[in-house]
C-alpha cells in the first residue's frame, strides 16, 4: 500500500537538528508509555471522553490493581488527569498531542469496519 504525504509532510523540515532531536525524544517517550496494551485500550476509550474508574474497569474488563497500575502510568506521563466527584474518581485525557496521536490510532484500529 503507498501512502500519499500531505501538502505540509512533504516539504522539507525547518527545525534544527536539536530541535528535531527534542521533538524526537518527546514523541519516543509518549510511544513507549503507550506500547503497553493496557494502556493503549484505556487512551484509546478516553479519546471518546471522560469515564470514571468503575466505567473503565468494566468497558475494558480490567481489574483492580492492574487498572490503578495503569492510570498511575499514565498520569506520571501527564496523559490522563484526574477529577474527583464524591467518592467517584473520573479520568480523561489531557495531553492534546498525546489525543490527536490517539484519535489517529483509534480511528485506524479502533473503529470497526465501515464506520
Amino acid at each position: 500500500m503507498v501512502m500519499a504525504l500531505d501538502q505540509d509532510a512533504s516539504k522539507p523540515s525547518s527545525m534544527t537538528p536539536q530541535d528535531m532531536a527534542a521533538r524526537a525524544a518527546e514523541v519516543s517517550g509518549l510511544l513507549k508509555t503507550l506500547a503497553h496494551p493496557a494502556r493503549l485500550m484505556l487512551v484509546c476509550t478516553l479519546v471518546e471522553g471522560e469515564h470514571s474508574v468503575s466505567e473503565l474497569e468494566a468497558k475494558l474488563d480490567l481489574h483492580q490493581p492492574h487498572l490503578s497500575q495503569q492510570l498511575t502510568v499514565l498520569r506520571e506521563a501527564n496523559i490522563v488527569i484526574t477529577r474527583r466527584e464524591g467518592k467517584q474518581i473520573f479520568y480523561s485525557l489531557t495531553e492534546e498531542k498525546a489525543a490527536q496521536l490517539v484519535a489517529a490510532l483509534y480511528t485506524i484500529f479502533c473503529k470497526e469496519e465501515g464506520q
